[in-house]
């Protein structure tokens, strides 16, 4: 009989950069769409935002993923090397170490000590990388391939929104933005879940809520920042409105002012009047 079981963990390093790299793509550029679109800006400008946000996106995701995993590696690294170093200087220690901690997991004493004792008789410096320290083999931090990934796939779920905005309705992009960021969030998440051998289900309601969520949230700001501004452009030109009103009795209470001592009135009243239109222009 055979016996086949099909592992995937050593798929979490490129898939958690893929993931990453995808959703923030599509959720970003999608929110970002429909946020400026709320705003009600125009269709060129709408995609302008949208493809400065793809490349300043990707140069983002690939120099913080190379930045991040780079950290982790150094870490790593410096473990190994200490790990290293005390296995030089104190190999008994070690050795007794090692078998603390199978005897932790469920040996007795007198075989966790010939398990360390054949194990790192084999392997001394991977066997305390791998149980003391906890670094998988397949599993080691990568950096150059946690950037490419992020990069590659935020550009494909960044272009994917920017897509249907070039193709939709110049007056309704909303909408069909939003529809089809939610369908592809769904897709990433059960593809992402069924890459890792989880419930492709759980995987795509997950995505879709975080992204729905986000991209309801841009709606809301869009339209509260297109509201202040045509509530300020109203503003002013009712204030300009009355101002040329004022402007206007100013002038008429000017021309009047001239002829006033001919007719019999005194400066004093012709000057407090004019003093008070003075007051209302400069309100």
């Amino acid at each position: 009989m055979t016996h086949l079981e099909k592992h995937r963990s050593h798929r979490i390093g490129w898939l958690r950069a893929a993931v990453l790299g995808a959703n923030d793509g599509i959720v970003s550029t999608a929110s970002l769409i429909i946020g400026f679109a709320a705003a009600n800006a125009g269709l060129e400008n709408i995609l302008l935002a949208g493809v400065a946000g793809l490349v300043a996106g990707a140069m983002s995701m690939a120099a913080g993923e190379y930045v991040s995993v780079s950290s982790q590696s150094d870490t790593e690294h410096a473990d190994i090397a200490l790990e290293k170093r005390s296995l030089d200087e104190d190999y008994d220690s070690e050795l007794a170490e090692l078998a603390d901690i199978y005897e932790a997991r469920g040996l007795d004493a007198e075989l966790a000590k010939q398990v360390a004792e054949g194990l790192m008789a084999h392997d001394a410096l991977g066997a305390h990388v791998r149980d003391d320290i906890g670094i998988p083999d397949n599993n080691s931090a990568q950096p150059i391939q946690a950037a490419f990934f992020s990069a590659v796939t935020f550009s494909v779920g960044a272009a994917l929104p920017l897509l249907i905005a070039y193709l939709g309705p110049p007056q309704q992009l909303i909408l069909p933005v939003a529809a089809a960021s939610l369908v592809f969030l769904a897709l990433l998440g059960a593809l992402a879940a069924r890459a890792g051998g989880a419930s492709m289900m759980k995987g795509a309601l997950r995505v879709t809520f975080w992204g729905g969520g986000c991209n309801v949230i841009n709606r809301s700001c869009g339209a509260v920042i297109w509201c202040d501004c045509l509530i300020s452009n109203r503003s002013r030109r009712v204030n300009g409105r009355i101002r040329r009103k004022i402007t206007g009795r100013y002038r008429h209470c000017s021309t009047l002012a001239r002829h006033m001592p001919m007719m019999g009135f005194s400066n004093v009243s012709v000057k407090s009047e004019s003093s008070r239109f003075m007051g209302l222009m400069r309100l």
